[in-house]
């Protein structure tokens, strides 16, 4: 061991119970990073946020509150007051007409990209003639991560009716649009959807390729297997092992199993960026 790590993390290594879990098992561990070429796959901006920012995600602060309360935070609070009260009126089972009409106001007309993006989560949960106006609004947001909500929540309210809309998404300029579009037509077409996901197979992003490998796992023939060889030998190392382990499964047990980030469930529990789970 190194005698340039601390002795904090030596102790920790040392008394780990899994070789695995120890920090020197993480890679990059020792070197120097610029973080300039980190990848996280997702549009990141090294700055300061206030304690507010960082946990307007929660919504344990606000959980007694009415919804005639959240809704007033939802109009006319602060951009922190605003994220948390659109999560939490997710939360109620019967929110009213007039906590939807505030969601879909702040789904497509809020300044925070944030906002829009949560109050359209909290919308395709809800359901109702205006989370399907709202969502389909949503779909053609200036930010990538509200389109990608939009997406989940019209694959969830019905993705049968939007599949023209979810279709179109094949096509967008970000990945977790395209990837998300792709998840909720196999979701819908099963193996219909082959021609769309071999259209994928050389999409400029590594996430997307990662789930077009996940779901033809679940497409017996030629051409997918033949798509899941190319993908197997991929230069990204996570493309290329989903790829291998994808041309091993049952595909018709695959399709019975398959949930989706479109669905909010399986694989992992992030709808946009969890990893495929063979």
């Amino acid at each position: 061991m190194s005698d340039d790590v601390p002795e904090d993390v030596r102790e920790a290594m040392e008394e780990s119970p899994d070789p695995d879990l120890s920090p020197a098992a993480s890679p990059g561990f020792g070197e120097d990073v610029d973080l300039e070429d980190v990848d996280v796959g997702r549009d990141v901006t090294l700055g300061e946020a206030s304690h507010e920012e960082m946990t307007a995600a929660d919504t344990s602060p606000v959980e007694d509150d009415d919804v005639a309360t959240l809704v007033a935070r939802l109009r006319e609070g602060d951009v922190p007051a605003r994220r948390r009260a659109a999560l939490a009126l997710a939360e109620r089972s019967e929110p009213g007409k007039d906590a939807l009409n505030a969601l879909a106001a702040a789904a497509t007309d809020d300044e925070d990209d944030d906002v829009r993006q949560f109050a359209v989560e909290a919308l395709g949960g809800l359901g109702g003639d205006r989370a399907r106006e709202a969502a389909l609004a949503a779909a053609d947001d200036p930010d990538p991560w509200t389109r990608a909500e939009a997406y989940v929540a019209l694959d969830h309210l019905d993705r049968a009716a939007y599949e023209d809309v979810l279709r179109s998404g094949l096509g967008d300029d970000h990945h977790a649009v395209r990837q998300t579009a792709a998840v909720s037509l196999f979701k819908h077409r099963g193996v219909d959807a082959a021609d769309a996901l071999l259209e994928l197979v050389d999409d400029p992003s590594s996430r997307v390729r990662e789930w077009v490998a996940h779901m033809l796992g679940g497409v017996p023939g030629e051409p997918a297997a033949d798509a899941l060889a190319t993908l197997a030998a991929d230069d990204d190392d996570v493309v290329a092992r989903t790829a291998e382990r994808a041309l091993d499964v049952d595909t018709g047990a695959f399709r019975r199993q398959f949930r989706g980030a479109a669905a909010g469930g399986a694989p992992g529990d992030d709808p946009l960026n969890q990893p495929p789970d063979l």
